[in-house]
């Protein structure tokens, strides 16, 4: 098993606990980063810790304080926050199962993989995993990590043949802004049936099972080869984009859009081409 566990602790179901660690699901290597860069001499922009315009701050003599009042502030030590005790910093407690589907997905955040400790939790850990399998329940509790309270789900992995299970943290009630807010200025319309007859068409044609590796992260590949084309001196990339289609009404647009989903496939994603390289000329190298 690769790499040191984000989180370790005991999962507790009434008077059942077991040892289980909690590994990030999700990884950022894959990812473009860039420095601040001063475009004349080339070199990496630093920032310095300063009060009052120029005054330095050693780092040792930066806490957190909360803004109580304009420009009033308590101040917090980290070694008062490191002495915090809350259950939830190695214990989740099982407050209740509930079935998957009540989840709607806007209360998702981070994923996390969950498997036995190396201390004879494995026995447990595999009976709970497949009793709520064959319930389809989830386990709902909080997890104290990463500076905060986390509301979380526990569940088997969608994979059956996997044998660990997997955790997500959710957002709490006061996370969410209020839908009606933003929805509450929709008008109410009136569905035309030869419309949704032709929408549900449309969705049926372009229907197929969810592949996650059909779809890759355009952008990042966009970056990559700008970047590459920097550095080899070659033409920059261009973007090639499509006509908009144009369309009269949305029956018009339904229409034609049913037609051409019955020509292509529907089993593979329909890939938008990203930016290309043009081939004639040359970028002249720019001096540093």
């Amino acid at each position: 098993m690769a790499g040191r566990p984000y989180w370790s602790g005991q999962l507790r179901i009434s008077l059942v606990a077991f040892g289980i660690q909690l590994f990030p699901a999700t990884s950022s290597t894959s990812e473009v980063s860039f420095h601040q860069i001063d475009r004349k001499t080339h070199q990496r922009v630093h920032h310095l810790n300063v009060i009052n315009g120029d005054q330095p701050v050693a780092n040792d003599d930066i806490v957190k304080g909360f803004e109580y009042s304009k420009g009033n502030y308590i101040i917090v030590e980290p070694d008062e926050i490191k002495n915090l005790r809350l259950a939830t910093q190695k214990t989740i407690s099982v407050a209740q199962f509930i079935e998957a589907k009540s989840l709607p997905p806007y209360l998702f955040e981070k994923p996390y993989f969950v498997v036995p400790d190396q201390k004879g939790s494995a026995e447990a850990f595999a009976v709970v995993r497949e009793a709520m399998i064959e319930s389809d329940k989830v386990a709902i509790g909080e997890a104290a990590f990463a500076g905060r309270e986390h509301l979380i789900t526990i569940a088997p992995h969608p994979d059956k043949k996997v044998r660990g299970m997997m955790a997500y943290t959710l957002r709490y009630a006061e996370e969410l802004r209020k839908a009606k807010d933003y929805f509450g200025s929709i008008p109410e319309q009136s569905i035309d049936k030869k419309q949704l007859e032709l929408a549900n068409q449309l969705i049926k044609s372009q229907s197929a099972p969810f592949n996650l590796d059909e779809f890759k992260d355009d952008y990042e590949a966009a970056l990559r080869e700008l970047i590459d084309a920097k550095r080899n001196d070659k033409a920059l990339p261009e973007v090639e984009e499509k006509p908009r289609p144009k369309v009269v009404n949305l029956m018009d647009a339904l229409r034609k859009s049913v037609d051409e989903s019955k020509a292509k496939p529907t089993s593979r994603r329909t890939s938008t081409k990203g930016p290309r390289l043009v081939k004639t000329g040359k970028r002249s190298r720019r001096a540093a």
